[in-house]
């Protein structure tokens, strides 16, 4: 899975001074790790930042302080304490506790998983998943990224963005063909994404990876805003379509219809 790019401090407007650029830098250091990177030394922090191997040591030392980062004398890697901070946004999501005990009937209803995402800058961000005892090839939890123009979430999401936002997504996403049917054609793909708006779902046919098939539609809070999108994957070899379309979706629609009356 390709992971995006750490943003360098320097991309900080210069001279602003609402912006603490040593705070942005020190989330460059943690964001540096992950799944290709667990662990790292001095210099491939640096390599990986863009900083002085001077300037990755002060943070890396006062991440150790604070017991977000560990070393063993050559190697530096994040710890659990790293959990604290993606927690204090999870469960600030009062959406969250509302939704999960229809995501789970989904998950019992269909025997399939049932996920939660938002749009974060171009991907799509896992942030709820009751998984189904069947697993895909795609290794999927909480906090895993993916690319948002080939996946039933990700069109949700982006058909609900402005379209002056859309343009540029279109505009700067290199659309990669990551299957042999994902739509790689920026005007093709604004079609599809205006047809999900319309629609009010997204099925998405073997463009993330082949044999794999999800649909998603979007969650709203009680203003009508978009949220988060839910969906249902699974193998397209024993989910047909007209499955997804008559049981599935349903289902879906069901579990953000009750989510959404049931929030404050």
């Amino acid at each position: 899975m390709n992971r995006p790019e750490v943003a360098h401090a320097a991309r900080s407007p210069t001279g602003d001074r609402e912006r603490v650029r040593s705070l942005a830098r020190g989330l460059a250091v943690i964001q540096a790790f992950g799944p290709e990177r667990p662990a790292m030394t001095l210099t491939e922090v640096a390599a990986a930042t863009g900083m002085t191997r001077a300037a990755a040591r002060r943070f890396l030392l006062t991440l150790e302080d604070l017991g977000f980062v560990e070393s063993d004398g050559k190697h530096f890697s994040l710890t659990p304490h790293i959990l604290r901070l993606g927690y204090a946004y999870l469960s600030s999501m009062s959406w969250w506790n509302v939704a999960q005990p229809f995501m789970e009937q989904v998950a019992q209803t269909v025997l399939e998983s049932c996920s939660a995402a938002a749009l974060d800058s171009d991907e799509i961000v896992y942030l709820a998943r009751i998984p189904a005892s069947r697993i895909m090839s795609v290794n999927l939890s909480i906090g895993t990224r993916l690319p948002a123009y080939c996946t039933s979430l990700g069109r949700v999401l982006l058909a609900h963005r402005p379209p002056a936002w859309l343009d540029g997504y279109l505009a700067r996403t290199a659309l990669e063909k990551r299957a042999p049917r994902t739509i790689v054609d920026p005007d093709r793909l604004r079609a599809e994404i205006c047809k999900v708006r319309a629609q009010g779902f997204s099925l998405v046919d073997e463009e993330l990876e082949p044999g794999v098939r999800s649909i998603a539609v979007p969650l709203h809070d009680r203003s009508g805003a978009c949220i988060a999108a839910l969906n249902i994957g699974g193998a397209a070899a024993r989910t047909p379509v007209q499955r997804m379309l008559d049981v599935y979706l349903p289902a879906l629609r069901d579990a953000a219809r009750k989510t959404t009356a049931a929030l404050p």
